[in-house]
């Protein structure tokens, strides 16, 4: 029978110290550990009190993460499910009353409002649901009993030090159970590089400030190698009896090793809209797991851009399918 997360602390707390990714030692002897690398980098002990107020090893932090590993689903139920109407819909109203923030934010960052709009729907639905998560709960229990420790060990001082410096209080930083935070799905070390204070208030919130966050994806995306102008990519028709090795891996090669456009409509690619593939290089993105039909596309260089916000080729995919629907 499979102990309780109680039964295991108590088992841990016995164990002799054989190294933090094990898990060594009780829950409380690594947080004091954490207290006092966080107190030496800055952090007060006021903010470390409060953060760590009430927390302990959340079981459910644990479930989840062990299953996201074994997680696969074909192409159609991932697409289908996250450009469902309501969620499309959902977009278009979203759009209509933030168009003027978004043409600020594209200014500002030189980052389509399109793919802003297309991240903000697939990781929050708009902002409707940015996870219920404690942060600093969530990536305590990772950090001492998960299986990349040292990863979100780093993560969690991270979150201390932004609580220390005053940008969302311990109770407001709500996020996914892997430490995802706000609107944007920030990793704290990604909000410390790359979150905006786009409102110039002092403080970058990306939980309740709709202009930190819709400022932040774009900044994000800009300091990924968005590139200004151009498309993330389009649906595309391949002729008969096309190769599929030629088609991208699941790690796709830099956009500099792509073929010309040009290359390919020799070959027979055409547009599924009809029009022209244009100039430059791209990529040819054939999703994995297919069950019915047959769906191809062209990847431009700003594919890259959106999986360096999350590594997935189905994430990109329809990070800017959705983004050319509900602004359309």
């Amino acid at each position: 029978m499979r102990r309780s997360l109680a039964a295991r602390v108590a088992a841990l707390s016995a164990l002799p110290s054989v190294g933090f990714a094990q898990a060594s030692g009780s829950f409380e002897a690594f947080l004091a550990g954490i207290r006092r690398e966080a107190q030496g980098a800055g952090v007060s002990t006021a903010t470390l009190n409060r953060a760590f107020a009430g927390i302990r090893p959340n079981e459910r932090v644990l479930e989840l993460d062990r299953r996201q590993a074994e997680f696969t689903i074909s192409w159609e139920a991932y697409r289908d499910g996250r450009l469902s109407a309501a969620r499309i819909d959902a977009g278009r109203r979203a759009y209509a009353e933030n168009r003027g923030l978004l043409a600020q934010v594209q200014a500002r960052t030189r980052v389509s409002a399109r793919v802003v709009m297309g991240i903000w729907g697939l990781e929050t639905n708009y902002g409707g649901f940015c996870g219920n998560f404690s942060v600093v709960e969530a990536l305590a229990t990772l950090a001492w009993e998960g299986r990349r420790a040292a990863f979100f060990r780093a993560e969690l001082l991270a979150a201390l030090r932004i609580l220390d410096a005053g940008h969302i209080a311990p109770e407001r930083m709500k996020g996914s159970h892997a430490g995802a935070m706000g609107q944007p799905q920030f990793m704290p070390s990604s909000f410390e590089r790359l979150a905006m204070d786009f409102d110039g208030d002092g403080r970058r919130d990306i939980w309740d400030n709709r202009a930190d966050a819709l400022g932040s994806i774009g900044n994000y995306l800009a300091r990924n190698g968005w590139r200004e102008g151009e498309a993330w990519g389009f649906e595309v028709v391949l002729p008969a009896g096309f190769d599929r090795a030629l088609a991208e891996p699941s790690r796709p090669r830099p956009a500099t090793e792509w073929p010309g456009l040009d290359q390919w409509a020799r070959m027979g690619v055409r547009r599924a809209d009809g029009g022209p593939l244009g100039a430059g290089q791209g990529g040819i993105i054939l999703p994995a797991n297919q069950e019915r039909g047959f769906q191809a596309f062209m990847a431009l260089p700003n594919f890259h851009a959106i999986r360096r916000y999350n590594p997935s080729n189905f994430y990109a995919l329809t990070v800017g399918m959705l983004g050319d629907r509900v602004t359309a």
